[in-house]
């Protein structure tokens, strides 16, 4: 199965149904089931932002976060440039549908969409 990394707490936001739609700088022809992966690295800027527009998500404390693992899992239905979500930054937009959480299982990330043995057990 393909996985993505996302930094904490956008992979969190994802997974909890919040964040319908992934930034990034890429285009992807991928459509599909996927993987969420949390990244190590945690976005304190992000954090704040989304604190200070979006009082109404209790959000975990940055340390509660999981981080360096399978966090959830998502389908990307269509990839944008412009989109009417508020979570929409571009220049590029994966637009997500059904996504949940699943048991957190440690496992190194990679760029981009990367596969997953989901018969392996999992490495940090």
């Amino acid at each position: 199965m393909q996985a993505l990394s996302v930094r904490q707490p956008w992979a969190w936001l994802i997974v909890q149904g919040y964040k319908d739609v992934e930034n990034r700088t890429w285009r992807t022809r991928f459509r599909g089931r996927f993987l969420v992966h949390a990244g190590w690295t945690f976005d304190e800027q992000g954090y704040r932002q989304v604190c200070a527009a979006h009082p109404e998500i209790s959000l975990p404390e940055p340390e509660g976060f999981p981080r360096g693992g399978i966090v959830g899992e998502a389908e990307l239905v269509d990839c944008v440039s412009a989109s009417d979500s508020p979570w929409f930054t571009g220049p590029y937009g994966f637009v997500l549908r059904e996504a949940h959480p699943v048991e957190f299982r440690p496992l190194r990330g990679k760029p981009g969409f990367f596969e997953v043995d989901l018969l392996d057990e999992g490495e940090a």
